[in-house]
């Protein structure tokens, strides 16, 4: 099922609720826009690589901690932008106690599987109550959905040869036991909500528009 502009999406175990601005259906698939809400202590599932996407932070409200290649970046001034290259190890935090934070995330190349894995299938995993206490899928369901998403998205917690090793391994017997990489009740859930995107401010809807504009 297609993403479209509005839905709600929510993560629990993140403490993180996407809406959708530009869904990758309306650009054939190369780039996303959402609107990114993390509550306090809300967190990116892991450490991590897109290694075939670029992904850009641009803050609205609040505060963001973005470690990015080693060092701490904090996004704490309407309209600051940090670029993670693709291939890049990092990961985000919300850098308030007191509010919810609000940033614009784009999400250049392969923006249509990065809907899927995200926005469907972990996420529906955490809604489920079937992830780690980070929002990382078990032993079994990691083997057979990392191992399908492995162009989207790779945890950095082991070396990536040693993942592709024990994802194959496992993937035979998570499948047998009835694991999907893509469960059809998650590709195709409603979601719980559909809303209008916030209004931004100039610094930003510029910064979108020039850069949309260039893509």
């Amino acid at each position: 099922m297609a993403v479209h502009p509005g839905e709600v999406y929510y993560n629990p175990r993140c403490k993180e609720k996407i809406v959708i601005r530009t869904p990758a259906a309306h650009t054939g698939g190369e780039r996303a826009v959402m609107d990114l809400y993390v509550e306090p202590g809300g967190f990116a599932a892991g450490y991590h690589v897109h290694p075939f996407s670029e992904e850009i932070f641009t803050l609205v409200r609040g505060s963001l901690r973005v470690h990015l290649g080693g060092r701490d970046i904090i996004l704490d001034e309407v309209g600051q932008t940090v670029t993670v290259p693709a291939g890049t190890v990092h990961r985000w935090f919300g850098n308030t106690e007191e509010e919810t934070s609000f940033a614009v995330v784009e999400l250049v190349n392969r923006a249509d599987r990065f809907e899927q894995l995200i926005l469907r299938q972990l996420f529906g995993l955490a809604q489920d109550g079937k992830t780690d206490a980070e929002g990382r899928p078990g032993l079994l369901q990691h083997a057979v959905t990392m191992r399908e998403f492995s162009d989207v998205l790779r945890f950095t917690d082991r070396p990536w040869p040693v993942q592709r090793l024990v994802n194959g391994a496992l993937a035979p017997l998570a499948r047998l036991l009835g694991y999907q990489a893509c469960n059809p009740d998650y590709m195709n859930r409603r979601p719980l909500e559909v809303a209008q995107p916030e209004e931004l401010p100039d610094v930003v809807a510029a910064r979108l528009g020039a850069v949309g504009g260039r893509r």
